[in-house]
């Protein structure tokens, strides 16, 4: 069986970046501490079980093996967020001796004095790094409450408010297990919504030996349900087994579905687009789904990546997406924003919409956040007459 066109494409791509980011590191420290040919052999090799690390966890899955997976997990995962800390660090190391090299060009000057040394060029970012990694790994187990009120007279006077929890890019896989997920659980529990949502890539990974987590959901029984919607990871993790996990945990998924919930509240879901690599069947649009629901209710559309579709502008009060994660780490989300204008927080659409984006409840990758903490969002509705 032959890799999927767009998957061979993907992992080609993060193989010439995550390399070229380790062989940038093997020159800082070959600079700095001029290590022997068999160091550098060695240091090699480490480097090239380090970029395989990601592929070696997802092959210690399939194959069964949990212990070396979560083991390997941590390595490689850890050490990806060192790796990138280091290298934005290190652009500013390099920029500053560009300057500097300028400066004396400029000024035909001798400003060799202020330019550090390759051992200081090495040290001082990656010290920086690992104290920032270390910083960004509690940040990432900090989940915070964020709270959204929004007055509208789409619901009946007498329900007074109707409290929706959002949880997004939980990302349930080797790193964010029960531990983990049970803080976020609790942040839920808390707050007690009378919906609780989730907006994709609620799982990540084998779902096989992730089951029992599924439990921790168990006693969160909101009185207007549990609903979810998929992200581009349940499709990357096997769609059968991530349906079968949220069933699991009580949540009903909606894949191109519209309910009103309770007589309260319309309720949309639909898919991501990364389904339609994997074979995904056609659903209706987002207008057929929306078009369809009473307008004399609240609407409400689940959507993981936050991308307000123009032709159902109106037909919704409010989208919640999340996928951004807002970057995770400083300053990778000067590179989200820019491909996801709608980056993060609370936006005021077109035609009396709007967009909440959550930064996310757990963590991809590295389990580290730095400047981007996670959240569990509390979207309160409140009556409030229209202004005539």
């Amino acid at each position: 069986m032959g890799v999927e066109p767009s998957l061979a494409f993907f992992l080609i791509t993060f193989f010439i970046l995550y390399g070229s980011l380790h062989g940038y590191v093997f020159l800082k420290i070959k600079g700095a501490f001029h290590p022997t040919a068999a160091a550098q052999s060695i240091l090699v090799l480490l480097m090239a079980f380090l970029v395989l690390t990601p592929v070696l966890v997802r092959v210690s899955e399939r194959l069964g093996y949990e212990a070396p997976a979560c083991a390997l997990s941590y390595i490689g995962y850890i050490w990806m967020g060192i790796l990138l800390l280091f290298f934005s660090v290190s652009i500013l190391v390099d920029t500053y001796r560009l300057l500097i090299y300028l400066a004396g060009r400029f000024t035909h000057g001798d400003l060799s004095f202020l330019t550090p040394s390759p051992l200081q060029i090495f040290l001082i970012p990656m010290l920086l790094s690992l104290s920032l990694n270390a910083y960004g790994y509690h940040e990432a187990k900090n989940i915070r409450t964020e709270q959204v009120t929004l007055g509208t007279a789409r619901i009946p006077p007498e329900t007074g408010r109707i409290r929706i929890v959002q949880i997004s890019d939980v990302h349930i896989g080797m790193i964010v297990r029960e531990g983990r997920l049970e803080k976020i659980v609790e942040k839920v529990r808390q707050a007690g919504p009378d919906i609780l949502v989730s907006t994709g890539d609620l799982v990540d990974g084998q779902i096989d030996n992730l089951m029992p987590s599924s439990r921790l959901f168990e006693d969160i029984q909101p009185k207007y349900g549990k609903y979810a919607v998929t992200g581009n990871h349940e499709f990357y993790a096997g769609i059968e087994q991530a349906m079968a996990f949220h069933r699991s945990a009580g949540f009903r998924v909606l894949r191109g579905e519209a309910l009103t919930a309770a007589g309260l509240i319309n309720i949309a879901g639909v898919d991501d687009p990364a389904g339609e690599r994997f074979g995904l069947d056609r659903n209706p649009t987002e207008k057929e789904l929306l078009t369809e629901l009473p307008r004399e209710r609240f609407t409400l559309l689940l959507k993981h990546k936050p991308v307000p579709d123009r032709e159902t502008l109106g037909l919704y009060d409010l989208q919640l997406s999340g996928h951004t994660h807002r970057g995770q780490i400083f300053p990778f989300g000067i590179l989200t924003a820019l491909a996801f204008p709608y980056h993060t927080g609370y936006f005021d659409l077109p035609e009396r919409a709007s967009l909440y984006v959550s930064r996310g409840s757990g963590t991809w990758g590295p389990p580290v956040r730095f400047l981007a903490a996670p959240e569990v969002t509390v979207i309160d509705l409140i009556y409030r007459e229209e202004k005539k």
